[in-house]
Order: structure tokens, then sequence, then C-alpha cells
């Protein structure tokens, strides 16, 4: 017994203990899915060369996009459910080595076709994102601090893809388009090094006291429960909750389709901008994106402090917030000022990503750590098919009725997706005797 206490003491004396561990492992998973955003956004920002370069019709590149966002709705619950099994660090790992490669592999596209395969393969490892971001939470944040920390995580999702043009810009200048894929996909595997090396759960981690440790783990939720794959889904299916999760972002995420895909497009078509005018002006949208991410969750604690919101009906106010915000996409249907259509982007993007970081929020505080991957990948697969269609929809009728009629759909879309929120997941006061 003497034997194993020196042990530990000397473990303890060689083992450099980080203080606040559980927000650097967080700015680690954040800047892999800036990674992630910046290779899935260089296909938009390059799109009008492209066109030109491949022969690429509006249409077929609506079918290159659909590939990437069909492969991205099938495979998030499998991605999740993989995380979920086999833990966060390999999972994550695979997937991300997977996506880097194929990002490299677009610089020998040679055709549409070609890279809407390309994009398929991608797509399908880069759904790993979003469960792995709930698993990011869950295991190394107690339930009071998952709000602000799914804010700070969805900074990630923004933060890329407003990077994404200047670096493709300069990317593009320097080496080609085939070159600005393969800079990417580059910067992808750099960072799998830096997930392999520092990343571990809290009970593995050799940086993390013993002091943060508790702290994390003080609500004392139970062990994860591994299932095998469709009885998780069969699991979650039955739960009324998913469905008050699925339903909004169903409704939200074709506006996040068309600022990651479409608005470079727009901006060329609609308003005569050039490459080096788009990546002066396409990335404002996902900062107000990660300002809305860093505002979501402290807004949950000011309408906690000034209403007496519950922790989960703060989260569905915030929500709600930035649905409200997104009819300043409608609005833009009716200006012609390129600038005042670059504000009101970005006020969509500022509300949309309330509205992602605060159902994030709640794939975690509403179910258990051995479900929460899974969760939210089934989440992003009702987003994903919404912003698979919208696509679709968008590659068929834009050069025929113009981009206003659907931004003006995607300033109301939220709404009714708040409506859902509200009736299956806020909490209703008890009734007084």
């Amino acid at each position: 017994m003497s034997q194993g206490l020196n042990n530990d003491m000397a473990v303890s004396k060689t083992r450099r203990v980080i203080k606040n561990l559980r927000w650097w492992m967080l700015i680690l998973f954040l800047l892999g899915v800036t990674v992630n955003y910046i290779t899935r956004n260089s296909l938009g920002i390059i799109a009008p060369e492209l066109k030109d370069s491949l022969g690429i019709t509006t249409e077929q590149y609506s079918w290159i996009v659909g590939a990437f966002q069909l492969a991205y709705t099938l495979f998030q619950p499998l991605c999740g459910w993989l995380i979920d099994v086999i833990g966060l660090k390999l999972g994550f790992l695979i997937c991300a080595t997977l996506w880097a490669v194929a990002c490299i592999a677009h610089a020998g596209a040679g055709n549409w076709l070609h890279l809407a395969i390309l994009r398929f393969l991608m797509g399908g490892a880069e759904a790993a994102a979003t469960p792995a971001n709930a698993k990011t939470i869950g295991e190394w944040f107690p339930k009071s601090e998952r709000p602000i920390a799914a804010g700070w995580a969805g900074v990630g999702f923004s933060i890329g893809a407003m990077l994404a043009p200047p670096i493709i810009y300069f990317a593009h200048a320097s080496f080609g388009w085939q070159g600005a894929f393969m800079f990417t996909g580059v910067l992808a595997l750099l960072w799998v090094v830096l997930w392999w090396a520092f990343y571990n759960n809290p009970d593995k981690h050799p940086n993390l006291g013993k002091s943060e440790l508790e702290y994390i783990k003080q609500d004392n939720e139970a062990p994860p429960v591994k299932l095998p794959f469709l009885t998780a889904l069969k699991t979650v299916g039955k739960n009324k909750r998913f469905y008050g999760i699925a339903i909004p972002a169903f409704m939200a995420e074709p506006a996040w389709a068309v600022l990651s895909f479409w608005v470079p497009l727009y901006l060329a078509n609609e308003h005569g901008m050039d490459l080096k005018q788009i990546a002066m002006f396409a990335w404002l949208p996902f900062l107000a994106a990660d300002l809305g991410s860093i505002a979501s969750g402290y807004l949950t604690k000011i309408y906690t402090r000034l209403f007496g919101a519950t922790r989960v009906n703060s989260i569905v106010a915030s929500s709600v917030t930035g649905a409200f915000l997104m009819i300043s996409l409608a609005i833009v249907a009716i200006t012609r000022d390129p600038y005042i259509t670059i504000v009101l982007i970005s006020i969509g993007g500022f509300g949309h990503q309330i509205i992602s970081c605060m159902l994030s929020a709640l794939v975690v505080e509403s179910f258990d750590k051995g479900q929460m991957a899974t969760v939210n990948g089934m989440r992003g697969s009702a987003a994903w098919i919404a912003s698979f269609l919208f696509s679709l929809l968008i590659g068929v009728t834009a050069d025929k009725i113009g981009f206003n009629p659907l931004f003006i759909a995607m300033g109301f879309f939220d709404l009714i997706g708040a409506l859902f929120l509200v009736a299956f997941i806020a909490e209703r006061r008890a009734k007084r005797a």
C-alpha cells in the first residue's frame, strides 16, 4: 500500500496540472471545427471560377453542393454513434483524417461529377463535427456551464466560415484553385496531429487536476450506456423532446446552407462582385455568427436573472430571440444596395448561430452522456435534410426567379421552428392548488 502511495506521489510531482483545462480542450475542439469549415467552404468561395474552368452550370453546382449535404445528412447519426461507442478522441480523429484527404483530392477533379463524388466523401467524414460538439461539451462541462460552453463551441462553426474567404483567396492567388483545396486539406491534417497529441477525456487526461475533475462531475450523471446503432436510433426516436429540437433544426438549416454555399454566387450574380470583392465582404456574416455564438450562452443568463426562467426555458427563450432576428433575411429581397444586403445577411448569421448553439445546448441538457453524440447527429441529419432539399431548390429556380423569394422564405422559417420548440421543450409552471 505504501508503494502505491509513493507511486501516486511520484506521478503528481511529474505531471503538470493545467488550470481550467476544460476550456483548453474546448479551444482544441474549436480549432478542429474551424478547419472543418474552412475545408467545406472552400468550394463556395471558388465556385464562380470552377463554373468557368470546368464548364459547370448552376444546376450542376447544386448537385455538387447537394452531394455534400446528402452525405452530411446520412452520416451524422452514424458518426455520432461511432463517437459514443469508440470514444471522442479516436472517433473524431478518424473522421478528420478522412475529410482532410478528401479535400486534398479535390485538386484532381476534372468535371462536376468528380467534384460531386469527392464532396460526398468529404461530407460523410465532416458529419462528425456536430455530434462531436455535443460530446465535447457533455464530457468536459457540468450542466451549469454547458449553455455558455455551447455558445463558445459554436464559434468554431462560424469562425472557419469567416476565415475561409481570405484564406482561400490568398491560397488561390498563390497556387490556383487546385492548390487552394490542397492547402486547406493540409491544414486539417496538421490539426489531426494536435488532436492526437493533446486530447483525452477527463478521466484519462494527465494534466487535469483533481479539483477540476470533481467540478466537471458535480452533477453525478450516470455512466454512459453504449447501445447498438439501430437500438440507439429507436430509443431517441421515441422521445418527444427530440422532435422539439429536430424540427427547429430542420427549419433553421436552409439559411446556414445559403450562407455557406450560395452567398458568394449570389453576390457575384446579383451584385456583380468578383472574387476579390467576395473575399472582402463574404466573411462578415460569419463574424456576426461568431458573435451570435458567444452571445447565445450569456443571453440565457440574462433571461434567468431578469425573468427567473429555468435553465431550459432560458435556452428556449434565447433560441426564439434568434428566430426573430432571422426576419432580416426577408428584407434582403427589397434592397438593391450590396452593403445593406451584407448587413442584413450578417444579422441573419447572428440570429442563426444563436439558434444553432441553443439547440446543441438542449441536446446536452435533455439526454444522457451515452446518447449525446447520437442525438446531436440525428438532430444534424434533420437539419441537413432541409439543407439538401433547399440547395436543390435553389439550383433549379435561382436562374429563373432569382434569389429573392428564397430569402423571404428563410426569413420566416425559424419562427415556425420556434413554435415547436416552445410546444415540445419549454417547461410549464406548476399549477397552483
